[in-house]
């Protein structure tokens, strides 16, 4: 079973994204390349080989669901896990957003001390 090492994080705001990179990669040791919106996240994919996609769900442009459905296209992303993170937790858009394939659901504002534990045990949940 391998274990959680990559990360492809897509967020639009820098103060989150600043916090969430220092979470996963001083606190939890992972690798983490931060994608300011879908484009750069869907350029930087493929050279990065990603194990668990971490996506914004309100972004301008192309927002977090649409990004997802973009990177499912992509033969090396078709079934990797993703995890969104979002302010707007009401169960019906839980619901929504992981009827179109994602794990969890992560509320924001997320705690940074437990963000990096919380993705490896959801990981490891999908390679049991």
């Amino acid at each position: 079973m391998s274990e959680l090492q990559r990360v492809l994080y897509v967020e639009d705001e820098p103060d989150i994204q600043a916090v969430a990179k220092l979470a996963l990669e001083v606190v939890g040791g992972l690798t983490v390349q931060v994608c300011s919106n879908g484009d750069e996240a869907l350029a930087k994919a493929t050279d990065f080989a990603a194990d668990l996609l971490l996506l914004d769900v309100m972004m301008p442009g192309m927002d977090g669901p649409t990004t997802l459905g973009k990177l499912r296209e992509l033969a090396a992303y078709a079934d990797t896990p993703a995890v969104f993170m979002t302010a707007k937790v009401q169960p019906s858009e839980v619901a929504h957003l992981k009827s179109l394939g994602a794990l969890e659901v992560i509320a924001k504002p997320f705690d940074p001390m437990s963000l990096a534990t919380t993705l490896k045990q959801l990981y490891a949940s999908t390679q049991a």
